[in-house]
């Protein structure tokens, strides 16, 4: 991908919607988007996947009478481009403060306090 991922809050609901249920149709974005509470209207669901499209932030398929879209890149890689961008300017590249103040911030599940603990065990016995 050569566009920087910057998407906006709206851009990122409709990201959501495609890595979701992806392919979709402008129809089943509007839909997914309806059912979660966001009251858009048909045509701007439409202007927003053109300029996504503009922005490289979405793959069109238009071979068919339907266009379909995808998301360009895979939820996993864009939550890292996010994460990565977030902890460079808001922690001047601190992920430790990150860590500490989502902690900090709210309760962890037992699941999730696990989690941590897992990936700091992988950590240290790569020796990172």
């Amino acid at each position: 991908m050569t566009a920087p991922f910057h998407p906006t809050p709206a851009e990122l609901a409709i990201l959501r919607v495609l890595w979701d249920r992806e392919p979709c149709t402008v129809r089943d974005v509007h839909a997914a988007l309806a059912a979660h509470g966001k009251d858009l209207a048909y045509t701007t669901v439409l202007t927003m996947l053109q300029v996504m499209t503009e922005k490289q932030l979405v793959l069109r398929d238009d071979s068919s009478r339907a266009h379909v879209y995808r998301a360009a890149t895979p939820r996993p890689k864009a939550q890292k481009l996010l994460v990565d961008d977030f902890v460079e300017r808001a922690f001047g590249g601190a992920a430790a403060e990150l860590v500490l103040h989502a902690l900090a911030g709210r309760k962890a599940s037992p699941e999730e306090l696990a989690e941590i603990r897992r990936v700091l065990d992988r950590m240290e016995s790569k020796g990172r």
